[in-house]
């Protein structure tokens, strides 16, 4: 067990989160708080009243506390901020996306804001510091004008799936292919491009697990291509581990994907992954035996990408380990914790 004084010798980290209730920075960040915790740092999550969110971070032992993060007529949530890092005393905030950032006060602590995408930089004017959980990201935020001192590139960890049992849906026929997705069902995701290229992989089954506006949408595209029997939309599923280890592809089709933690999950579980050629997905697998890249946008080379793995067990195989390798190496839990507590013990510094 972690003693509190031991807690205080690794310093006082408080984390601020305005966002929805799931989504990929949101699960980060639990994840992060925990292991923060765990690795014997006084830990506060400051965050939007959810109460599985508070749940889990309660019982892993988090400081946890609930405000509205509401718009302009919300005149307690930065006060009640004050009052709660006042009394905690951390050495550092870590603000999650701009609204956090908007409302975090300043006082005799340490900012950061943390970005998981290319947002309106004059929200995080306040803060000191600014993470990027990407290169790319980070790049770009020293073009914008910040110094490279000001500057840190951290990225995500995942879960470690390679010891999860597999598992394939129930719903799916036996012995048939099966291509999995997992996201919200929003445009941005690119779902609709995944469907059309179904009509040019015969016989392989799709499962998009998530939920959002384009459901709708997606489930007429299905239809009308002629590929509803074998495209699957089953809602949010509480672990994706099982299904990720059973499945033949990952694949993040994506128009927009500033990091694609499913991209790394995946590398995780020791999935052979195809991904467009975009943002985060394209740091990560370009240049590399990692994974695939498809054209953004073009179903036929999506359905190229997936058909040779499909195709060729030794390109599938191949893909698999040298993903999970290259996780191991740079996406595992100790190797990011390294990195963020040299992070947070330079600035306490």
């Amino acid at each position: 067990m972690i003693s509190a004084s031991s807690n205080e010798d690794r310093g006082r980290v408080a984390h601020v989160m305005a966002g929805a209730p799931r989504g990929g920075a949101e699960l980060f960040f639990e994840r992060l708080t925990m292991a923060q915790m765990r690795d014997g740092r006084a830990v506060q999550a400051l965050i939007r009243q959810d109460e599985g969110r508070c749940g889990r971070l309660e019982e892993a032992g988090v400081d946890t506390r609930t405000f509205r993060f509401g718009g302009l007529l919300d005149l307690r949530t930065r006060p009640g901020l004050r009052r709660s890092l006042n009394a905690f005393r951390p050495d550092i905030v870590v603000a999650w996306m701009s609204r956090a950032a908007r409302l975090v006060p300043s006082g005799p602590w340490q900012m950061a804001g943390r970005l998981g995408g290319y947002y309106d930089l004059s929200n995080y004017r306040r803060c000191d510091h600014l993470i990027g959980n990407t290169r790319g990201l980070a790049d770009w935020m020293k073009t914008q004008g910040w110094a490279a001192d000001r500057v840190h590139h951290l990225p995500n960890f995942a879960t470690d799936f390679s010891d999860v049992a597999p598992q394939r849906p129930g719903f799916l026929p036996q012995g048939v292919p099966f291509v999995l997705a997992l996201g919200r069902l929003h445009e941005n995701k690119a779902f609709d491009v995944l469907i059309r290229a179904m009509t040019h992989l015969s016989g392989v089954h799709l499962v998009i697990a998530g939920e959002g506006p384009e459901r709708g949408a997606l489930e007429a595209l299905a239809k009308a291509a002629g590929v509803a029997e074998r495209v699957h939309l089953p809602g949010w599923i509480g672990q994706s581990g099982p299904w990720l280890r059973a499945c033949d592809v990952l694949v993040c089709p994506s128009r927009i994907e500033p990091l694609g933690n499913v991209v790394i999950e995946a590398l995780s579980a020791g999935v052979p992954v195809v991904a467009s050629r975009i943002q985060g997905p394209q740091e990560i697998l370009e240049g590399t035996q990692d994974g695939l890249l498809a054209t953004v946008e073009d179903e036929k080379d999506l359905a190229a990408q997936i058909g040779s793995v499909l195709e060729s067990s030794v390109l599938a195989q191949k893909l698999a380990a040298n993903g999970r390798t290259r996780f191991e190496r740079e996406f595992s839990q100790n190797v990011v914790m390294a990195r963020w507590s040299a992070f947070l013990d330079g600035v306490r510094a």
